[in-house]
């Protein structure tokens, strides 16, 4: 059996059961009403509750969580992890070969062979709440065919009798020169404007259940770093007739802090979710 280590540096979340458990543990008992959801990837640390609200949002009865993560231009083929198993702190979590085999046909899809955050930092999470689940470990790429992607995991889903999740993962903006990006300067206007006006406007769009808007805003705004997996996740919505989304959390790195100053740097962070 082939099993996909981590990939990512000790820090990132926790790496024993007793640790993940102990910080998952006051979401368990959270109404489970959703079929998909949007996450933050960053560390725990900073962004760690928010993603627990997005994965802990969906419902128990899923016979496969498909995690799609980001950080692929737009062009780049849809890509899936090809190993038969993932690890994570629980043991590792089993992929479903017989829908990967479906979806990577339809998608014309590629093996995931490189480092990258936006899925693995979730796998916990999922692991956690849905400990009897099989896994799907896709990334698309930020532009319109991931919309249709998404459409195109429900119908496959449905070919073969499967009742699955959808968990996107993306930050929002990420602002100061850290990432090269200070339209508004720095401090409290700064922060003020990336929370409500230009993550606010990118979270709209997915409400709104408006895919260009979403993507264009991405592009022109710098507010999602992983647009392709929240498309993935629309597309997805949309053929399930699942309505319109929402928003159960936000929050920015900056709110990490204890003493209250703002950093020169920071990222927003939502959780949302489309109820079935």
């Amino acid at each position: 059996m082939r099993i996909r280590d981590y990939s990512l540096p000790a820090g990132w979340f926790p790496r024993d059961s007793a640790s993940v458990s102990a910080f998952l543990s006051e979401f368990k008992n959270l109404k489970k009403e959703s079929r998909a959801a949007v996450s933050p990837h960053a560390g725990w640390y900073y962004s760690g509750r928010v993603a627990a609200r997005a994965a802990a949002s969906l419902r128990a009865d899923a016979r496969t969580i498909v995690v799609i993560g980001g950080h692929l231009r737009a062009g780049s083929p849809p890509l899936f992890a090809m190993e038969d198993a993932v690890k994570t702190p629980f043991g590792s979590i089993p992929v479903d070969k017989e829908l990967r085999l479906a979806l990577v046909d339809k998608l014309s899809g590629k093996e995931d062979r490189y480092r990258d955050n936006t899925i693995e930092v979730l796998l916990p999470m999922v692991h956690y709440f849905f400990p009897d689940a099989e896994l799907i470990w896709l990334r698309l790429a930020a532009d319109e065919k991931s919309y249709e992607a998404g459409k195109i995991i429900s119908r496959a889903a449905k070919e073969l009798n499967r009742v699955v999740n959808v968990l996107a993962s993306t930050d929002l903006t990420h602002y100061g020169a850290n990432y090269g990006f200070s339209p508004m300067g720095g401090g409290k206007a700064a922060l003020k404007w990336t929370r409500e006006v230009n993550d606010a406007a990118f979270i709209n769009a997915v409400v709104s259940g408006d895919e260009a808007q979403t993507l264009r805003r991405a592009d022109e705004e710098n507010s999602s770093c992983s647009a392709g997996a929240v498309l993935g996740a629309m597309g997805f919505a949309k053929a399930e007739n699942l309505g319109n989304a929402r928003l159960l959390e936000y929050a920015t790195s900056a709110d990490a802090g204890t003493d209250g100053a703002i950093p020169d740097s920071f990222v927003g962070y939502a959780a949302l979710a489309w109820d079935a």
